[in-house]
């Protein structure tokens, strides 16, 4: 499974495979960055998505798409 993760970035927010040294997708919001992974800019394959705060800290995760997710949980 992958592991992504969107942070605060120059342009906006950035979506980042981990590892990489450039981020797959930025956009101007979070809101707009949320919506593209909900269409599949992550790859499309199981993944997992760290949702960063503005100041860097971890806000939630994902996992896409929902029947991938290891643990069931409320929410």
């Amino acid at each position: 499974m992958d592991n992504y993760h969107i942070t605060k970035h120059p342009k906006g927010w950035g979506l980042k495979k981990e590892g990489a040294s450039r981020a797959t997708k930025v956009t101007n919001t979070k809101a707009e960055i949320m919506d593209a992974i909900k269409g599949g800019a992550h790859s499309g394959a199981p993944s997992s998505v760290k949702i960063h705060r503005g100041d860097g800290r971890i806000q939630e995760e994902r996992t896409y798409p929902r029947s991938s997710d290891p643990e069931i949980t409320k929410g």
